[in-house]
């Protein structure tokens, strides 16, 4: 997950309420005399003298002025956030110490000096530190998270079998954020072929739209969260995150409120992609709905073979939800 972190400096109270509320994950401090003020303003990670994330220790501020300050940069262990300010070269710098290390941090004062760092070397920096005192920039940075996590290729399947399987259990997971029409989770039986499951954005005459909602499908599943992750659905509870896909393939990281697994009659969902097989086992009910390739939803009660639906196909094997090259059969 990509960070957005605040540097406060100079201080300005107002600024940092609103970097937190943007969603700043970490305010830091030139000024330690100000911890207490920040911390009264929400439950903040601060890095300073006394904070959360101590100097030197957890994290350092380096100026790259020349080749030495680099390798300096790049010698710290893992363990150590290393937080990089750039004089005349940007990007450079930047791609090497992305080559060097597994997180970098780059202290940015723009809208585009952030995007670009998010995308040097196309992996781009673990996070951004923002050090501005305009408004509507912390605005504009704090939208790049939503945006970090890279689109994927979804593709059209066709529909080969629906098979009811009884009574199982299934995970509908209530968001906090309101979904929009045509996004979904991508669930599966197999992480290599997946499913998009719509949000319940649409009315019924007997059901109101959940615009928060998922209704997932069955606790054994695969579900995608970032990082180019899975989990099974059985495991999500308030506080994690996932990905939620609109028609294209752009995601948008999502905070689960709550997950809630109850008894239901299941079907068995599969269709084909050329040699590429994608099945899900979802609640068999009218409210549950796939998506088209024309980007609107179809309800699993009107699913029949021939019928076309998105879903996403990978060759890679997972091992606790961590992509691997492996050979491995799921049936």
């Amino acid at each position: 997950m990509r960070e957005f972190w605040y540097f406060a400096e100079p201080f300005d109270r107002n600024l940092v309420s609103l970097a937190i509320e943007s969603g700043a994950r970490v305010i830091v401090l030139k000024d330690h005399s100000k911890l207490q003020e920040v911390r009264s303003l929400g439950k903040i990670t601060a890095a300073c003298e006394g904070g959360d994330l101590i100097p030197e220790r957890d994290f350092v501020h380096i100026v790259i002025r020349d080749s030495k300050d680099q390798e300096r940069a790049g010698s710290y262990p893992d363990s150590v956030k290393v937080l990089v300010e750039t004089t005349d070269w940007r990007v450079i710098p930047l791609e090497n110490l992305i080559a060097m290390r597994k997180e970098v941090y780059a202290i940015v004062s723009t809208f585009e000096d952030a995007k670009l760092a998010f995308e040097t070397l196309e992996k781009g920096v673990k996070g951004v530190v923002l050090k501005s005192c305009e408004p509507s920039v912390i605005k504009s940075v704090a939208t790049l998270l939503s945006a970090s996590e890279p689109p994927v290729e979804l593709i059209s399947a066709t529909i080969e079998r629906i098979l009811p399987v009884g009574l199982g259990d299934r995970v509908c997971v209530d968001t906090t954020s309101i979904l929009e029409r045509g996004s979904g989770l991508l669930v599966g039986n197999s992480s290599s072929g997946m499913l998009l499951v719509h949000a319940e954005t649409e009315e019924s005459p007997y059901v109101a739209s959940r615009p928060f909602r998922v209704n997932a499908g069955a606790v054994h599943m695969y579900v995608r969260i970032p990082g180019d992750k899975t989990r099974y659905l059985c495991e999500l509870s308030s506080g994690d995150s996932v990905l939620v896909y609109d028609c294209k393939g752009r995601a948008r990281e999502v905070y689960v409120g709550r997950a809630k697994i109850e008894k239901r009659p299941m079907i068995l969902v599969e269709a084909r992609s050329g040699n590429k097989k994608l099945s899900a086992i979802l609640q068999n009910a009218e409210t549950i709905r796939l998506v088209s390739p024309e980007c609107g939803p179809i309800s699993v009660s009107d699913l029949e073979p021939g019928v076309e639906v998105l879903g996403y196909v990978e060759d890679s094997a997972r091992h606790f939800g961590i992509k691997i090259q492996e050979t491995i059969q799921e049936k």
